[in-house]
């Protein structure tokens, strides 16, 4: 474990050895996060014509993720990282080219659904693997919100350049480009990551039992009772913003500059990553998660009232400041209290929640917009994201036993893993 003091820096961080590759790796490796539905959605649709189909099959591939992407992470947690990419891996550019395949071939809808489901459930969550390097080469000290920013602005540029190449590849290309190039950076990356066994976590072939914790405990970690429902709210969040965004520049005469404003959030959440992880703080962890998500929904709730697009895109660069930060609290809750040999399962957990929620999010803000334009796509997102707020506020005793002494933690968690789950 490499002690990293208070205050250090990105270099600082980045000079850990190993690091610096693994984190190249994961960023490589993550890019169909941001390009695989998207460009699912692209081939269909410029192979059929249907944009129903393309949606529903988009959809069926981010669920298909969301549901498995925490299982494949418990695995690894079991048996190590490299066991696990190195299939997932195979099976995953195996998938996407029967996937496309099948798209090309025109083969029956059932078919493309279901190929593209299951390369969607084959997708490995890196973003989960990495932090989890960075936890278990840094420990719990300063050093490692510092690397939890990092991933963060990884994340943030990695959803800002993606969209932008697999939609240039699929519509000036082939309509199979953008696929096929997001199945190739996985593979890549993955493959890559797997190779570096110096920096994986230790596995934990049989998770450690401690006396009156109950067998077969259903979480990794207690805050991810509320953590997820939160996560869940806010990739409605902001898959609703995406498609306002989109309906209000179209309204506004300028549709092009649509991407331009939503890569303007995507800056500011990477530039509050930044400095927010440059920085050492004493507040709780659970205490800047619930200010940082107060702060983001506050931004939201006022791009309703935006006169026009200049006004929208400096309000939405502000807005954006907080996005990162409650983010990494959201990994840093996770990591804290995660349970022996569950640590990258829960992270993943927080991953596949947001994924959840923007596929939600995209059906029902469709129907926003198409009732009542732009303003109401707004609304609706301030909505998703209030229910966010209620949600972290009400359940902020369970985030709070991440801040418990190590020696009480987990017996902290496996109480609350006893509690018999609500109704519904």
């Amino acid at each position: 474990m490499t002690e990293i003091r208070a205050g250090s820096t990105y270099r600082a961080v980045l000079a850990t050895p190993g690091a610096l590759r693994f984190c190249v790796a994961g960023a490589i490796g993550r890019m169909p996060m941001a390009m695989f539905s998207l460009g699912s959605l692209l081939l269909v649709a410029a192979l059929t014509g249907r944009y129903g189909l393309a949606g529903l099959v988009s959809a069926a591939g981010s669920v298909s993720y969301a549901v498995c992407a925490p299982q494949l992470a418990k695995v690894a947690d079991r048996y190590g990282q490299g066991r696990v990419l190195r299939p997932a891996a195979v099976v995953f550019t195996i998938a996407t080219g029967v996937f496309v395949t099948c798209a090309e071939l025109r083969a029956p809808d059932w078919a493309v659904l279901a190929t593209g489901a299951l390369a969607g459930a084959a997708m490995p969550s890196l973003g989960s693997m990495v932090r989890a390097r960075w936890s278990a080469l840094l420990g719990s000290g300063p050093g490692l919100g510092t690397a939890y920013a990092l991933e963060s602005v990884v994340d943030e540029l990695v959803f800002v350049v993606g969209p932008a190449v697999v939609t240039l590849l699929a519509t000036e290309v082939r309509p199979a480009a953008g696929v096929v190039t997001a199945a190739a950076a996985c593979a890549l990356g993955t493959l890559a990551l797997a190779r570096q066994v110096g920096t994986e976590p230790a596995a934990h072939p049989v998770p450690a039992a401690r006396p009156g914790a109950r067998r077969g405990a259903r979480l990794p970690a207690p805050g991810l009772v509320t953590l997820v429902p939160v996560t869940v709210l806010l990739g409605a969040m902001f898959a609703t913003i995406d498609l306002s965004t989109v309906a209000f520049a179209q309204q506004h005469g300028h549709k092009p500059l649509a991407g331009l404003i939503l890569g303007t959030y995507a800056l500011g959440s990477a530039v509050g990553g930044i400095w927010y992880g440059s920085r050492a703080w004493r507040a709780p962890l659970d205490r800047r998660f619930a200010v940082t998500l107060g702060l983001t929904v506050a931004g939201v709730a006022t791009f309703w009232i935006m006169p026009g697009l200049a006004a929208l895109a400096a309000v939405i660069f502000v807005a954006g400041l907080t996005i990162s930060p409650t983010l990494i609290a959201a990994f840093s809750l996770v990591e804290e209290q995660a349970r022996p040999g569950r640590r990258t399962e829960g992270m993943a957990w927080v991953s596949s929640a947001a994924s959840v929620g923007i596929a939600v999010g995209s059906a029902v803000a469709g129907q926003a917009v198409d009732a009542g334009g732009a303003r109401w796509g707004y609304r609706l997102a301030a909505c998703w994201g209030g229910l966010a707020l209620a949600c972290c506020l009400a359940g902020l005793s369970r985030l709070r036993a991440a801040a418990a002494p190590d020696g009480e933690k987990l017996a902290v968690s496996d109480a609350i893993n006893a509690q018999p789950a609500p109704d519904g």
